[in-house]
């Protein structure tokens, strides 16, 4: 039913892609069992209650220093991992991969997360794993760009590269979408890719067996997520599966929040919001930064899939795609309110060259130089 040529296949299939699901996804596209309105969510869908979303301790606190303290022994112990969401299509910056280009003079995205690492192991002792979830469109240029670097002081056993999945982009009548030469659409399935694709990798069976316990992961291009002694301690002594870090929410702000839904407070995304909804019920919202039980992660998750619409040259494509937010429906999770102004923000988005500008004193204040 696809209609793929082999070469397509070809390529498709080395990024995991897989073929009766994609088949699947076409007669739900043609006869509308995947669709916008589909999206939706079902059921009722209600603020979170007091005391959902935790505050982060007064830094006078012993709670504070308590948190500080567990989760800097963590570190010493290499019992902690860095997962950047380096994957997409690579389109906001020109065509660019993001992740290599200068955040700060001669500082790319990329190397401003491997000094974030090395800070802290200068803090803390100890030695953590870095993990990159590439995509086909960032993949050669990021695996380049370490080389070409020397991953940027890091040892060549910390840095690992796992690909998200891929998929075709279809049209609304589930048909493949081609240009004129016949060439497919190629995209990437979505962040929520990051738990299976780590599994098929064998990166979080080998960080497991090396002793690792928690895996901090946040997009490559949220800046303010940088590695907190503060935030996994809170993670670890909540004992909690996943720990999710919502920011206040600022008018104009768009993204998934917490709700309580089907008996549990959960990640609901913007993509599954009726036309009606109210979002002023909740006054945080995902920042899509996220602590995990590394061992919690070891299974397979019944994520949902989404349709998207983008417009594209040739018509509108369709792209299905899941949220790595989806797991608070499956993991036993708490959410953490962070700041996200001064020098202790920790949400930094820097979605286009414009944004770049408008943050590089605020990022040159979050990440100094790491001293020799």
């Amino acid at each position: 039913m696809s209609v793929l040529s082999s070469d397509q296949l070809a390529f498709l299939h080395r990024f995991g892609f897989d073929e009766l699901l994609f088949e699947h996804w076409q007669r739900s596209v043609r006869e509308g069992r995947l669709s916008r309105a589909r999206n939706v969510v079902q059921g009722e869908v209600l603020a979170p209650g007091s005391g959902s979303v935790k505050e982060l301790p007064a830094k006078s606190s012993a709670a504070h220093a308590a948190c500080v303290k567990l989760g800097m022994a963590a570190i010493a112990r290499g019992e902690f991992g860095v997962v950047i969401l380096n994957g997409g299509m690579a389109t906001r910056f020109g065509g660019v991969v993001k992740g290599v280009v200068e955040a700060l003079p001669r500082r790319s995205f990329l190397a401003l997360r491997a000094e974030d690492i090395q800070r802290a192991q200068k803090q803390c002792g100890g030695r953590m794993q870095l993990f990159l979830m590439n995509s086909f469109a960032t993949e050669a240029a990021t695996k380049a760009h370490f080389a070409e670097h020397d991953n940027f002081g890091l040892a060549a056993d910390q840095v690992h590269h796992f690909n998200q999945f891929v998929s075709a982009r279809l049209r609304p009548d589930g048909t493949v979408l081609v240009d004129a030469k016949g060439q497919i659409s190629p995209y990437s399935t979505g962040h929520g890719d990051f738990a299976p694709a780590l599994r098929a990798s064998g990166c979080l069976a080998r960080f497991i067996a090396q002793g690792g316990r928690v895996l901090f992961v946040a997009n490559v291009d949220n800046l303010g997520a940088c590695v907190s002694p503060l935030l996994l301690g809170m993670h670890l002594d909540a004992q909690k599966e996943m720990s999710v870090e919502v920011a206040p929410k600022w008018p104009g702000d768009v993204g998934g929040s917490p709700y309580l839904h089907d008996g549990r407070v959960q990640l609901i995304e913007q993509i599954r919001y009726p036309d009606d909804f109210d979002t002023d019920m909740v006054d945080v919202f995902n920042t899509n930064t996220f602590h995990f039980d590394a061992k919690a992660l070891d299974r397979d998750f019944d994520l949902g899939w989404y349709y998207v619409e983008k417009k594209v040259a040739n018509g509108t494509a369709v792209q299905i795609e899941r949220l790595v937010g989806e797991l608070t429906r499956q993991l036993d999770a708490q959410f953490i309110k962070v700041k996200r102004t001064g020098k202790d923000n920790r949400f930094l988005p820097v979605k286009t060259p414009d944004d770049l500008l408008a943050a590089r004193e605020e990022i040159a204040e979050l990440y100094p130089q790491v001293a020799d």
